[in-house]
């Protein structure tokens, strides 16, 4: 979800760890995008319904089919000489070959799939642009959950893109193959 800037000049990845590490934002989350911080509002209800049925569904699809890890907000940087940038996805993948050894801080790469699910303040274009940062940098997809719409928009490398509509199934395509999930059964929580 994208949120309010927190810094108007640009900043780098040391400066956003020091900033981090503040008492007053030992609570809050926040991302740093292209050197600006940004601070990621809490969820709203939709927001959670929608991300933890998806969450559960991938991660039990994953595990069944030993396929990787399927994480909740962790954080991710394209590699260590991007200074610029500390994304958090709101649901990621991993295929298993690639599970980085487990660190302190952010994962040096970025996940095989990025899911972000629209908050209220976010607008389709913020959501692209946050896509195009992970596809740029090594996802295989991205999930754009449009809430209000409803609609899912699937993000790949060469700049295609598949969507998704009410009465569609949602499929992992090459990267999750055999995962289906109806937009009914993730949009069913508006209801």
């Amino acid at each position: 979800m994208t949120d309010s800037p927190v810094t108007t000049k640009p900043i780098t990845i040391d400066e956003f760890e020091a900033f981090l590490a503040l008492p007053e934002n030992q609570d809050r989350r926040f991302e740093l995008i292209h050197g600006e911080i940004v601070e990621k509002k809490m969820p709203g209800y939709l927001h959670q319904l929608i991300s933890k049925l998806l969450f559960l569904l991938l991660h039990n699809f994953a595990e069944a089919h030993d396929l990787g890890e399927v994480m909740y907000e962790v954080r991710y940087r394209a590699n260590p000489d991007d200074i610029e940038n500390d994304r958090i996805p709101d649901i990621s993948f991993t295929v298993k070959a690639r599970i980085p050894a487990v660190t302190a801080g952010a994962v040096m790469q970025i996940p095989d799939l990025c899911v972000e699910i629209q908050s209220p303040n976010d607008y389709p274009k913020q959501m692209r642009d946050k896509a195009n940062y992970y596809l740029e940098n090594g996802a295989r997809q991205v999930w754009l959950i449009y809430t209000r719409k409803p609609l899912i928009e699937v993000m790949y490398p060469d700049g295609q893109s598949d969507f998704y509509y009410p009465g569609d199934t949602l499929t992992g395509g090459d990267l999750l193959s055999g995962f289906e999930v109806a937009l009914e059964t993730i949009f069913k929580v508006r209801d």
